[in-house]
């Protein structure tokens, strides 16, 4: 399968521009604006999602070939990193979407349906969302209860999802199943339903301390497609080769941009203090600057974690090892946590000033945002599993 290429090169459009730099604007001018009330509202950041839309960033990993801007994962990571910078409910939807895409774009063996699913997304900006979690399997989204049931070319499938994001802003959705209703829960597959084929009976409501506008609500899916529309690899390999180096780099990638955002704004206090009395260091300076430190050190981690996935990104045997997928649990568990320090520095740097929820000093956002991060894909399932995978795994 054709891939993009992936290192020392940087896309630019027709015109020059580079897909980052549109991000950042975007990010700017659209999403930053916009990012108290989505917050404060708990809704879908719809103005700049429609930016993203506009700029056709939506189709950025999709192959040129394919109507796509043909992004790079360093590219991808970026992008996320200057949204959230600026809106992180906006950051972890594109983040989020792009998982969705790279999921089908690296699993479809160029198969028919899946050429022209990729065409939509990049000709309509089509908006994806996933279903990986089920109501009774406990957190575990490489077990299913539901089941894929197919007879005479289609299939249907029937989940009770405690938590699908922005569903009822997607154009389509990829969820996992058992293979067949006798099909161990482990032996699981993946398929791609368009929102037109999809019932959505919403079961429970998203009133959460933080990522607030990913509307990440419950619901009862019922979808029903063509056999073509079942990814051919099976679960565990898109897991393994795709969801989780791709999701724990994107979403590390818009902390990152958080966290940047935050220290920004210590930053800021702190120069502000010190232009009230000058020839004094502000209290919180030597703080702000182990803050920074640490927001340097996270970057450098993922850094190096996108290089290493690049490195690897067609080596199936080396994406599929434990080493690797520690390595990717590691960096999740990691940048969370430092996202979590980070902010809470922050907080106390700028004091009351950060604590208030208006003025450009306020970190409360970022903080409430920031235990999303540790508990929405919960550190200590990741650390469980990690702990699983060392009483058999060796050293490298």
């Amino acid at each position: 399968m054709a891939v993009p290429q992936l290192v020392d090169r940087t896309y630019t459009d027709s015109t020059g521009t580079d897909p980052v730099h549109v991000a950042a604007d975007i990010g700017a001018k659209v999403a930053a604006p916009a990012a108290r009330s989505v917050d404060r509202d708990s809704r879908f950041p719809a103005e700049a999602i429609a930016a993203l839309r506009d700029a056709r960033l939506l189709g950025a990993l999709v192959p040129r070939r394919l109507g796509g801007l043909g992004c790079t994962v360093s590219q991808l990571a970026e992008i996320c990193r200057v949204l959230g910078e600026h809106c992180a409910n906006t950051a972890m939807i594109y983040a989020m979407h792009q998982i969705q895409v790279a999921s089908i774009l690296r699993h479809s063996r160029r198969e028919r349906f899946f050429e022209q699913f990729l065409r939509d997304v990049a000709d309509r900006q089509l908006l994806l969302a996933s279903a990986t979690s089920e109501v009774g399997i406990g957190g575990d989204v490489r077990t299913s209860l539901c089941a894929v049931e197919s007879a005479g070319g289609r299939f249907r499938v029937r989940k009770q999802a405690p938590v699908i994001s922005y569903a009822e802003q997607a154009d389509g959705f990829l969820v996992t199943a058992r293979r067949h209703p006798d099909a161990a829960p482990s032996d699981q597959l993946m398929v791609v339903v368009r929102r037109d084929d999809t019932l959505l009976e919403r079961v429970s409501g998203w009133d959460a301390l933080g990522f607030r506008g990913t509307c990440s609500c419950g619901y009862v899916l019922d979808a029903h497609g063509d056999d073509e529309q079942i990814l051919p690899d099976a679960y565990d390999e898109i897991s393994s080769r795709t969801m989780l180096p791709f999701s724990h780099l994107l979403w590390s990638s818009l902390w990152l941009g958080m966290a940047a955002d935050a220290v920004n704004r210590a930053r800021q206090f702190v120069r502000d203090a010190a232009r009230k009395k000058p020839g004094s260091v502000p209290a919180g300076a030597t703080r702000l600057a182990e803050t920074m430190a640490l927001l340097a050190s996270m970057r450098a981690d993922i850094a190096s974690a996108v290089r290493e996935y690049e490195s690897l990104y067609d080596d199936v045997e080396a994406l599929s090892a434990m080493g690797f997928a520690l390595r990717m649990n590691g960096l999740k568990v990691r940048s969370s946590q430092a996202l979590v320090h980070i902010a809470t520095e922050t907080l106390g740097i700028c004091g009351i000033a950060g604590y208030k929820a208006d003025g450009k000093y306020s970190v409360e956002r970022h903080l409430r945002d920031a235990f999303g991060a540790v508990v929405m894909i919960s550190n200590d399932r990741i650390l469980g599993a990690s702990a699983a995978m060392l009483l058999i795994h060796r050293d490298e």
